[in-house]
């Protein structure tokens, strides 16, 4: 039996489009609060995301203060799936597990110079 990951998504892997290309299907989720991060922008260079996501700039977590938080969505998926995901986000972002405002944990993908842990099981 294949164990399931929760993955929070604060931009493009909320799409649709993003989702079935990534996953091979339409993800369902539930509203969550990742906290300790705030949002900026990341110019992507990776042409494929970009037609892909159809954005040149996603958000990208970075650490904040005590008070900071993101709205988004965790998705409960499999490990080959979380893998899938790796795939898709560029070298701007590195998944760390993430502490969510309901007290769950869950995979989030950060800014990869603002973080330390780099641990991806």
């Amino acid at each position: 039996m294949n164990e399931m990951k929760l993955l929070f998504s604060y931009g493009t892997l909320q799409d649709v489009q993003v989702q079935i290309e990534t996953f091979g299907r339409e993800l369902t989720g539930a509203s969550e609060v990742l906290l300790g991060y705030q949002l900026e922008l990341v110019k992507i260079e990776d042409e494929a995301v970009v037609k892909l996501s159809g954005k040149t700039h996603h958000p990208i977590a970075i650490l904040g203060n005590k008070t900071s938080e993101i709205k988004g969505m965790v998705f409960e998926i499999t490990a080959e799936e979380l893998a899938h995901s790796d795939q898709y986000e560029v070298d701007a972002y590195q998944r760390v597990l993430g502490k969510m405002q309901s007290g769950i944990e869950a995979w989030v993908y950060v800014s990869a110079s603002d973080n330390t842990s780099t641990d991806k099981t």
